[in-house]
């Protein structure tokens, strides 16, 4: 079952926001100021948090650079992944995964179709790892912000979640570096 085990400690990790917005700013940033909450609430550490344009120059060169960043374990962006001429978060981000994680998108879809039914197709939500750094792509709106924190990213990012977590294989991801086979 899963749950949380009290006998293990709880583990910060150090996470970055980036709003993906023609229009915001962080004055009415919504999804932002969502997931901020959430993160903090939990006892995570908020490393950085930007805006930038529905532009992939822009949006890679910002998550990039903070796969970089040591102290940046998770990279959360929201915006974007819709359908119009102007999203364009997935296409951006994709190429920097290593590995996909198909898995995100799959139970995201099932959450939000509880949610919102069918209207869930209408997001190209996506999760994947570049330079050992967690990357989870979300829809722009604060539903589905909370929907990804609350179901999913809250207790894949929590130590005490059993039977497994994302935090502790987190030494691992660039296991691939350490033997040579850099990409």
């Amino acid at each position: 079952m899963p749950g949380l085990d009290e006998t293990r400690p709880f583990i910060p990790v150090g996470i970055a926001i980036l709003t993906v917005s023609d229009t915001r700013t962080l004055a009415d940033d919504k999804s932002g100021d969502t997931l901020q909450a959430r993160i903090l609430d939990a006892g995570h550490k908020l490393i950085d948090r930007a805006i930038v344009t529905d532009d992939k120059a822009l949006i890679r060169e910002r998550v990039e650079a903070w796969t970089k960043r040591d102290e940046i374990d998770v990279v959360i962006t929201t915006g974007g992944t819709g359908f119009t001429g102007r999203d364009v978060t997935p296409e951006a981000l994709e190429p920097l995964f290593e590995k996909k994680m198909d898995g995100f998108a799959e139970v995201f879809h099932r959450i939000s179709y509880d949610k919102i039914g069918t209207s869930t197709i209408q997001s190209r939500a996506t999760g994947g790892v570049a330079n050992a750094t967690f990357i989870f792509v979300l829809p722009g709106s604060p539903g589905a912000c909370k929907d990804a924190w609350d179901g999913i990213l809250k207790g894949q990012l929590d130590y005490r979640h059993m039977p497994c977590n994302f935090v502790e294989i987190m030494p691992r991801l660039d296991e691939h570096l350490k033997r040579g086979h850099a990409k």
